[in-house]
């Protein structure tokens, strides 16, 4: 049975309780190393893959994440749906601790973060106006309503730099721009992703008000990580929900993401760039 799902636990959600049949799978990319090994199992009769973000024992901060490891480990192993688990601030009164948010939009607030597979001698661009896969994105939707979540469709993530937690300026800024929820690990994900042809959503699980809330003023590790652990469950319930409702046919743009994509010349691509690059654009060369 191929592997066609991959699933990316955030913190707190290190394992899935209900995944069988499992076994570890190294990976090695042309970008390092992948985060962890990843957790091959059976959830809900599919065959899925399952990384644990941050590493064994939560050891890796966002900024140190091997994102294009991660995501084109998950390629290589033929994954074409991702459903992304994530600790997320809230920058809303009505997205409460505990709820979770279901994001269609990226403002991005990183630094020198690597983003993209390509360079060194292959361009391409692709199209990342609509940065979420939309049915996918409505499977995850379904999936929490069916759990019994208090679940929001749409927003905005903010992806800030991190480790820190916001300023309060820094907060009250993203506020006036009508952002929604803050985090620091999905952009460059959701980027590679697309450029990788594969279906991305994120369940985006809220453990705080960030510090803008009167409340909240100081978000501490204890706060956020006490809500994961509640939130957990919730997330596992979710995450194989959406899994029991996979596959769909993939007539999104994220299945044809690099078709028009690619700029360089054909012959002025190298077989050493056509090589590093064989799972992502070896059908377009």
């Amino acid at each position: 049975m191929s592997i066609t799902i991959g699933i990316i636990g955030g913190s707190g959600l290190y394992d899935m309780a209900e995944l069988t049949d499992r076994e570890e799978r190294s990976v090695t990319t042309p970008f390092g190393e992948p985060s962890a090994p990843y957790v091959v199992g059976t959830l809900r009769g599919k065959r899925v893959a399952f990384l644990a973000r941050h590493g064994a024992g939560h050891r890796f901060t966002p900024s140190e994440l091997n994102y294009r490891a991660n995501i084109f480990g998950f390629k290589t192993l033929g994954v074409e749906y991702i459903l992304s688990a994530s600790a997320v601030g809230s920058l809303k009164e009505g997205y409460s601790p505990m709820d979770l948010v279901i994001p269609d939009q990226f403002m991005d607030r990183t630094r020198g973060r690597i983003s993209t597979f390509f360079g060194g001698g292959l361009v391409a661009h692709v199209g990342f106006a609509h940065p979420f896969c939309s049915p996918l994105s409505e499977i995850a939707f379904r999936s929490a309503k069916a759990a019994g979540a208090t679940v929001h469709k749409g927003g905005t993530y903010v992806c800030m730099e991190g480790p820190q937690f916001s300023t309060l300026a820094e907060s009250n800024l993203y506020r006036s721009w009508g952002m929604d929820v803050i985090g620091m690990t999905n952009l460059q994900e959701a980027k590679l992703a697309r450029e990788a042809e594969i279906c991305y959503a994120t369940i985006a699980l809220v453990t705080d008000y960030d510090c803008w809330h009167p409340s909240h003023d100081h978000v501490t590790v204890d706060m956020v990580v006490a809500n994961l652990v509640e939130n957990a469950r919730t997330a596992q319930q979710v995450i194989a929900g959406a899994v029991d409702a996979l596959p769909f046919e993939r007539s999104c743009e994220c299945a044809t993401a690099l078709k028009h994509a690619i700029i360089t010349r054909p012959e002025a691509i190298s077989a050493e760039a056509k090589s590093r690059l064989a799972p992502l654009v070896g059908k377009y060369l």
